[in-house]
């Protein structure tokens, strides 16, 4: 499990746009960047768990399965724009 802390984004401002992610893993406290595709891959064919907190509440991110697919926040059946709120870098 892990968390989205921050995101690049290149040709646009939408999710289909986000290029990396800066990341947090709370159970060591260790961080890194991934590619848009790695945390495609990491969340669809191997099992990771990732999410948006704004240290109250934590939304989970899932694959939009568009081409190329893209990452984005889901909660309650909907998804949300939690990624988009996140800082730049």
């Amino acid at each position: 499990m892990g968390y989205i802390t921050a995101r690049h984004m290149v040709g646009g401002q939408l999710h289909q746009h986000i290029a990396e992610v800066r990341w947090r893993n709370p159970a060591d406290n260790t961080t890194g960047q991934s590619t848009r595709e790695t945390m495609v891959d990491w969340i669809k064919n191997k099992g990771g768990q990732a999410y948006v907190s704004d240290g109250n509440t934590q939304v989970a991110v899932r694959v939009v399965e568009a081409t190329p697919p893209y990452i984005r926040t889901h909660a309650d059946g909907v998804w949300t724009d939690n990624l988009l709120a996140l800082p730049t870098f």
